[in-house]
């Protein structure tokens, strides 16, 4: 990613970031060799890291299993047919197996090449190969959290196909549209393996953007048909596409060629919803798009689906059907009193319902979207600035999150940093004087953000410039939530923001290994100069986020940063950058910013727009 892709605003990102992108970070870390050739004369337009290792383009492959690799290439890219090659490259060396099947570059042919060896790591894996290939890539696709709102509940499931030729392009998504809407999908992309994957990513992408300038549903309908038709892969998938509106339950929707999703009511009745048949994407110029209504009354929930749900009980359809009802029914039991990881894991389980075991001919998506039968109401904590009513904040504050949905991982980094607002409040608030009143206040948005305030009437004091062990709180609340702003008029308010999301349990994946850069905090002028040199790349602008947010003191304190002699300025940068000086001009003050005129990083800086939010020297 160039420095001017990675200028977003700072905040919490859009899961379409995660598209082209994720998929690409998947096949580059792939243990199995991967070139993608365009033609019509065979040439390399990229290599992932084990290709790389081996040093070798296509051409100087050698012959496997009595064919020669180079001349497989070239057929594929003339016929535009899979090969597949296996075989020893030598007596007695392992065996080789070499896929190489027609994946279009643009306008020219071109086609994708996988070398996979018997002593390599990825075939020690067992049974499935290039399906976990796929499989990653998929998953690494899909949205890594699901919204969080106060009225409605989500949950998202994928099971590959146990066959790395038969998972195909299933996928799902809910995206918020503001007001309390929310954009419900779940489609298949045509084709199998890492095609399927390439598709499903730039299907996804353009359905987030179509929905984010209009989502209506007959408007995403025809933004999807106009981009099938551009794009030949992504020509035939299957798309159901609805708009809910979380506080109502008015539900409006329209579906090209997928099945309609199962409406389960609070009293257990059950109906599929009624859609009017329309052809999958790009296979018919100006097919309507029939948009139909419905209602989820409070304690309904919708279950979307993909093709693989229904024929994984095998034929006929309505036997999948008929098990997919009683599995949604089964499952969907007392919902309101379920807790966030219990609420969270719905999907797998009507999904793991639907596979009765053994081979899994498609892919499996579920996506499930329970109204509440009772909405969560606001809480307030009326308490005296004292350490010992600090205890009951967090008890009372976890239930009240855990009734929303929270996940543990997700529940603790705001109870925490609830709890240090608190300990400010209780510390500094009446210093010299009888404890005063505290106000803990929390709410909800439609659109599932929190929102805390720590309220006191005592005095305000600004933490001192190095303080030492003392005024970190601040820099830990600016830590664990998106945003913070505390104001000092007739007392102190502490406001405390953050967009809640279902995170997965597993913790995501941390780069690892050293870094080429150096970032050390000087204190010697008059304000704190975050001093940064080398190669900043994804690692250590981590670390300079941390620097930064450790010498202002969470944001209150000006602070200068220095990249005089810095050498790579990576995008990861320029939004830790992007971050700190929004949470300055939030402060009331202007990060500096010293990076020489005509230099690279200077170069990078403007490009990306910073020069409006910082001052550049």
């Amino acid at each position: 990613m160039n420095a001017s892709q990675g200028s977003l605003p700072p905040g919490p990102r859009p899961a379409e970031d995660e598209g082209p992108a994720a998929l690409v970070a998947a096949l580059e870390d792939a243990p199995s060799a991967l070139w993608f050739v365009a033609g019509p004369a065979p040439r390399t337009l990229w290599a992932n890291a084990r290709a790389r290792a081996l040093g070798a383009t296509p051409d100087d492959l050698p012959v496997v299993g009595g064919r020669s690799v180079a001349d497989v290439v070239a057929e594929v890219l003339r016929t535009g047919r899979p090969e597949v090659l296996s075989g020893v490259v030598t007596a007695d060396g392992p065996p080789v197996t070499v896929a190489v099947r027609p994946l279009a570059a643009g306008s020219a042919p071109g086609a994708v090449l996988v070398l996979e060896s018997g002593e390599d790591d990825y075939a020690a894996r067992g049974p499935g190969g290039a399906g976990d290939l796929v499989a990653e890539a998929q998953h690494s696709l899909l949205p890594p959290s699901l919204p969080l709102l106060p009225d409605v509940r989500l949950s998202g499931s994928y099971h590959p196909a146990t066959s790395g030729d038969a998972a195909g392009g299933d996928w799902y998504d809910a995206v918020p549209l503001g007001h309390g809407r929310l954009a419900l999908v779940i489609a298949d992309a045509v084709g199998h393996g890492v095609p399927a994957a390439g598709a499903m990513s730039r299907l996804r992408g353009a359905m987030r953007s179509s929905a984010l300038r209009d989502p209506a549903p007959a408007a995403v309908m025809a933004a999807l048909d106009d981009f099938a038709v551009q794009m030949e892969d992504v020509q035939g998938a299957s798309v159901f596409y609805a708009v809910l509106d979380a506080a109502t339950g008015g539900l409006t929707y329209a579906a090209a060629g997928h099945p309609p999703p199962l409406l389960v009511q609070a009293d257990g009745g059950t109906a599929y919803l009624p859609v009017t048949a329309r052809p999958p994407l790009g296979t018919v110029r100006g097919a309507a798009t029939p948009v139909a209504t419905a209602q989820l009354e409070p304690g309904a929930t919708l279950v979307l689906f993909s093709d693989g749900a229904v024929t994984a009980s095998g034929p006929p359809p309505s036997a999948g059907l008929s098990r997919l009802t009683a599995v949604a029914r089964a499952a969907l039991v007392d919902l309101d009193a379920l807790d966030g990881e219990a609420a969270a894991g719905l999907a797998a389980l009507i999904a793991d319902g639907m596979l009765t075991g053994g081979a899994r001919p498609d892919d499996v998506a579920v996506l499930v979207a329970h109204r509440r039968a009772r909405s969560v109401e606001p809480l307030r904590l009326d308490l005296i600035a004292v350490p010992s009513s600090l205890p009951a904040v967090r008890r009372r504050l976890s239930a009240w999150l855990t009734a929303l949905g929270m996940g543990e991982q997700d529940r603790v980094g705001v109870v925490v940093a609830v709890g240090e607002a608190c300990a400010n409040a209780a510390e500094h608030a009446y210093r010299d004087t009888e404890p005063g009143p505290m106000q803990v206040a929390a709410a909800v948005d439609v659109d599932g953000v929190l929102t805390v305030t720590v309220h006191d009437e005592g005095t305000w004091r600004p933490p001192d410039r190095d303080p030492g062990d003392r005024g970190r709180g601040l820099l830990i609340m600016r830590q664990l939530v998106d945003g913070m702003v505390v104001r000092g008029e007739h007392g102190t308010t502490v406001t405390l923001r953050t967009r809640l999301r279902q995170t997965p349990d597993e913790e995501p994946a941390h780069p690892v290994g050293g870094s080429g850069a150096t970032v050390v905090v000087d204190r010697e002028g008059g304000s704190p100069v975050v001093r940064a040199g080398g190669d900043v790349d994804m690692v250590s602008a981590e670390q300079l986020r941390i620097r930064l947010l450790e010498a202002s003191h969470g944001g209150t304190v000006r602070v200068e940063l220095d990249l005089t002699e810095v050498t790579l300025f990576s995008s990861a940068a320029v939004r830790v950058v992007l971050a700190v000086a929004a949470i300055a001009e939030a402060e009331g003050w202007r990060l500096v910013v010293h990076a020489p005129a005509g230099g690279v990083t200077r170069h990078i800086l403007e490009v990306s727009g910073l020069q409006r939010l910082v001052e550049l020297r």
